[in-house]
């Protein structure tokens, strides 16, 4: 009974401190793109620059890419222990970036604090072992709301570093919040049962699955959605006007509102992941991915052709947020059954390139200078994922999850 007792409150504390390290974590991680306007001045670019959309994807591109040795080094070690080296590491570009006045310099401390980006397949990696398959849907939706740090970075940090923009200020507050989750995590967490015997090789293997890919293209889909447009809202608006309609005039101010509409966005994706999860648990993931894909495909169509009227344009991305935070939720329910044993890896994996999603759509709007255009070019990527989830999943053989109550 003890025992049992044990693995409870260590299952639940696993859960607990997993999301608030994560969502700590994701607050550092996105920390450049609510203050990229107050960084203008000082490194030297002008707001809405394709400098300024650099820098913002910059700490993405990092957090992607290095998710995969991440989430397999959880596998072999133990989340615990990478967790905690990872949020040390991540008070290092957190001292730096407040004394950096160079862009050059900037965008390699950027790059640094992409890896705070990691904790994602580090927190999923850690909070799977503790819970059967049949509840992780749920489980992993709510470790996944630690996504929700990108919201509370969207919301605060602009308000915290004032009218006089003291970026000092904003880092100083998530050094702190990060010692705190780091010494917290070190005391109230135990370290997850490993197999040290895994090798290299073994965790390598889920690259040759075809249903990591699979999932991974999803994954680009719901989550680099979340990510780009959480990313971008500042940088759109930041200017204080978008399409002609006047958001605010007072710099300090425009700063504040530009990131209440980019913690509206990220808060709504990251409440509804756990609901997607849950979904998951009832009904076939499957079904659950169609409708995800259906709606954000008429969503984008509505955002391409009505962009001129802000109203539209804000409403259709708010809604949006409920899609992809429904699919990311959905996704990651199927993410254990690819492999019960390296579930760290093909998180690293599908987290890797759902996250390089969120690196490369900025870059598809800065390029092509045109809303309308890069959200068709969105809008196609849907239906792509649609196609490859009828073709695979509803047509072909492939199943990943059965649920025998649907």
């Amino acid at each position: 009974m003890e025992t049992i007792k044990n693995q409870k409150y260590a299952a639940t504390m696993a859960l607990i401190m997993g999301t608030l390290a994560m969502l700590v974590s994701f607050m550092a991680w996105s920390s450049i793109a609510p203050l990229a306007a107050a960084f203008a001045p000082k490194l030297g670019f002008t707001v809405g620059s394709g400098a300024q959309k650099m820098l913002v994807a910059i700490p993405v591109l990092l957090g992607a890419i290095m998710r995969i040795p991440m989430g397999i080094l959880s596998d072999r070690i133990g989340g615990k222990k990478v967790f905690i080296g990872l949020m040390i590491f991540t008070l290092i570009p957190l001292f730096i970036i407040p004394h950096v006045t160079n862009y050059s310099v900037m965008i390699w401390v950027a790059l640094l604090l992409g890896m705070a980006g990691t904790s994602f397949a580090v927190a999923i990696s850690y909070v799977s072992v503790w819970f059967p398959k049949e509840k992780q849907g749920l489980v992993l939706g709510i470790a996944g709301m630690g996504n929700f740090g990108n919201a509370v970075s969207a919301l605060i940090l602009p308000t915290i570093i004032g009218a006089n923009k003291d970026i000092q200020k904003a880092y100083t507050f998530l050094i702190v919040l990060i010692v705190v989750f780091t010494v917290l995590f070190a005391l109230l967490t135990k370290e997850m049962p490993t197999d040290k015997n895994k090798t290299l090789a073994q965790a390598l293997s889920v690259a040759k699955e075809k249903d990591t890919w699979y999932l991974s293209l999803f994954y680009m889909l719901t989550f680099g959605s979340f990510m780009a447009f959480g990313n971008l809202i500042p940088t759109l608006i930041g200017k204080g006007n978008i399409n002609g309609f006047v958001i605010a005039t007072n710099p300090a101010r425009v700063l504040v509102v530009a990131g209440l509409w980019a913690a509206a966005f990220s808060g709504i994706a990251t409440l509804f992941r756990p609901l997607g999860g849950f979904l998951a648990d009832k009904i076939l993931p499957k079904k659950m991915l169609g409708l995800v894909f259906a709606g954000m495909l008429l969503l984008l169509v509505v955002m391409a052709f009505g962009n001129q009227n802000f109203a539209v344009l804000m409403a259709a991305i708010l809604i949006l947020a409920v899609f992809a935070g429904i699919g990311n939720g959905v996704v990651f329910k199927m993410v254990p059954y690819v492999s019960k044993s390296n579930t760290g890896s093909v998180t690293g994996f599908v987290g890797a390139i759902g996250a390089l999603g969120g690196f490369i759509y900025p870059f598809v709007v800065a390029a092509l200078a045109n809303l309308k255009l890069s959200f068709i070019v969105l809008a196609a990527f849907a239906v792509v994922c649609g196609l490859v989830l009828w073709l695979v999943f509803f047509r072909g053989s492939d199943t990943i999850v059965e649920n025998p109550r649907v």
